[in-house]
């Protein structure tokens, strides 16, 4: 099986008022295809500067990180756009959805920015909700959805691209603990079904007994559970 991802002896300082302080050290992560990857930690522990690097949102101090046929540590801003826009479906703690679009909308915009006509990007948004439970909610606003529901169109629209790989920061950690397991066996789910790889970060001990395989940050590297 292929390695969609391929982080080698990976660094991440920061450098503040003086202070030298080193969240990643030394690390090094494969990601065959279709895994399910869960990482935890302590907050501080890196957990999320790893997730944002992958994404391209922050960048590595020493190291490389290989996505696809990507090396993410020398993309140009517009390289950095199209692999988030063509690899990638983002999930965050925070949906992040448009608050003057409808659900319908936040999901297909993706995919009608990316070039599919909108008729197209339409259809595949509404499949999309339907999926994750949504097919009488599309019309809402996101202000007339629950927690819950919000992030079922986050996900939805993490879908609409057809990404290779999932990331998912805390996808459930500004909701309550039923609509936590709701959205974690939804994201799961929709992962299996469409065939993608994940890597998800997160404290909650429940989600991290669904994935392949969990790590654990301890002193800048990842120690396997």
């Amino acid at each position: 099986m292929n390695n969609i991802i391929t982080i080698n002896q990976l660094e991440k300082t920061y450098i503040s008022k003086g202070e030298t302080l080193t969240i990643l050290k030394d690390l090094s992560l494969l990601v065959p295809e279709g895994q399910k990857v869960i990482v935890v930690g302590e907050s501080g522990s890196g957990k999320s500067t790893l997730l944002n690097i992958i994404a391209g949102i922050d960048s590595a101090t020493k190291g490389t990180v290989i996505a696809g046929d990507w090396n993410i540590s020398e993309l140009k801003e517009k390289d950095l756009t199209d692999y988030r826009a063509n690899f990638l479906g983002l999930v965050f703690q925070f949906h992040y959805l448009l608050k003057d679009f409808t659900a319908l909308e936040n999901v297909f915009l993706p995919a009608y920015m990316k070039g599919l006509s909108k008729k197209e990007a339409i259809e595949k948004a509404k499949v999309l909700l339907e999926d994750v439970g949504l097919a009488d909610r599309m019309t809402h606003l996101p202000n007339e959805l629950s927690g819950g529901e919000r992030q079922r169109v986050a996900v939805a629209r993490a879908l609409i691209n057809d990404p290779k790989l999932i990331l998912a920061d805390e996808p459930t950690g500004n909701l309550d603990p039923a609509n936590a397991t709701m959205i974690s066996d939804l994201l799961f789910s929709m992962v299996e079904k469409h065939k993608k790889t994940l890597i998800l970060v997160t404290h909650d001990s429940k989600i991290a007994q669904k994935g392949d395989v969990c790590y654990s940050i301890k002193d800048g590297k990842l120690v396997t559970l």
